[in-house]
């Protein structure tokens, strides 16, 4: 609202004309939200303890775990309140895909609020059913998808990492193929989400890379020089990334091990789905599998987990996701955490490296 606000005044003060500027704009939301996650999250754990929104954690676990039983929860809350604060201050609010990712940020927010809230209040270690969970996912991601086609936010053309050109148009098709990849990355996620600061350290590294794709895509020259699809206006996703990063920054100082509090579905399920709306509107839908490979690991892992054990009747790893996998061989957690960060770091920057590889 800042931008909408005091740029129009830069015809008679001078000084204001540096909220045009999209980069200026992401760096004063990453340093709000950074100091307002930090500020604010003390408090918000102290309110957690207060009201006993303690998280639960599942017998079949490892046995290290049971220790945080009752650590607050709902950290996501305090996540995305600073990086939408910092938005309403630096955000360009007639940016169409700026307001698609807002969109299903809270979309998902409130979904995973609800799940939260019937599992730490309600005492139903389910939550929202996995019917109705991604009933609510594809229902948001479907509209998105649409509004995105029917409005020319972004075209349906499906590019690949390596090549310049689009390797097809699939039309109306491109609806519910965006939505798969949103759901997909709010549920990667959300099952990433297993350790103290396991899934924000891959989500900052993942945000970062996809703020940088978003302000190429954005700038019609750098497309060009680089062969990307140029987008319209995705350059104003950096300002929600920026936010998202510092917010990101600020959970961390709290959710370092040992953990003061817990995402929770609240953050995991947002921040996902936001990372895959910004993945779709850069036309960065096949690169997403790579930025965020850790997320797809742990999915995987789920799923072969379960597959196997449907057909064969045996396990592949000793539990999943895979990050429990490696505790139970013998990793401590730190070890498992600081590790995952490092392959997410690697996986941003062979992504970026298809940038002149094409």
């Amino acid at each position: 609202m800042l931008y909408h606000w005091l740029y129009p005044l830069s015809q008679n003060i001078h000084l204001f004309n540096v909220f045009k500027y999209i980069t200026f704009r992401s760096f004063l939301a990453f340093i709000i939200a950074t100091f307002v996650s930090i500020f604010w999250g003390k408090r918000f754990i102290l309110l957690m303890k207060l009201r006993q929104f303690g998280q639960t954690i599942r017998e079949e676990g490892p046995e290290s775990h049971k220790k945080k039983k009752g650590t607050p929860t709902f950290g996501g809350v305090f996540i995305l309140g600073s990086a939408m604060i910092a938005c309403a201050i630096c955000g360009n609010f007639v940016s169409f895909p700026f307001l698609l990712a807002l969109f299903v940020t809270v979309s998902y927010f409130f979904l995973g609020g609800l799940d939260d809230y019937l599992k730490v209040l309600k005492k139903n270690t389910k939550g929202v059913s996995a019917r109705q969970k991604l009933l609510w996912q594809f229902s948001t991601g479907l509209l998105a998808a649409y509004v995105m086609i029917k409005w020319n936010v972004t075209d349906s053309q499906v590019y690949l990492p390596f090549v310049k050109d689009p390797v097809v148009d699939i039309g109306w098709f491109y609806v519910p193929f965006a939505a798969f990849v949103i759901v997909g990355s709010s549920n990667a996620l959300n099952l990433t989400d297993g350790l103290d600061g396991l899934a924000i350290g891959p989500t900052i590294i993942s945000a970062a890379t996809l703020g940088l794709l978003s302000y190429l895509a954005g700038h019609s020259e750098l497309a060009s020089y680089l062969f990307i699809p140029h987008v319209p206006d995705v350059g104003e996703l950096l300002v929600l990334v920026a936010a998202i990063i510092g917010a990101g920054v600020g959970f961390l100082w709290y959710n370092a091990y040992p953990a003061e509090i817990f995402m929770g579905d609240v953050g995991s399920l947002s921040l996902g789905g936001c990372l895959g709306t910004i993945a779709v509107l850069t036309k960065n839908e096949f690169l997403f599998v790579l930025i965020g490979g850790i997320f797809v690991i742990e999915a995987v892992s789920v799923i072969l987990q379960v597959a196997s054990f449907k057909t064969r009747g045996k396990r592949i790893f000793k539990m999943a996701p895979i990050h429990h996998h490696f505790e139970l061989t013998g990793w401590p957690e730190t070890k498992v955490i600081v590790r995952f960060w490092i392959v997410s770091l690697i996986f941003a920057i062979l992504a970026l490296a298809t940038l002149k590889l094409r």
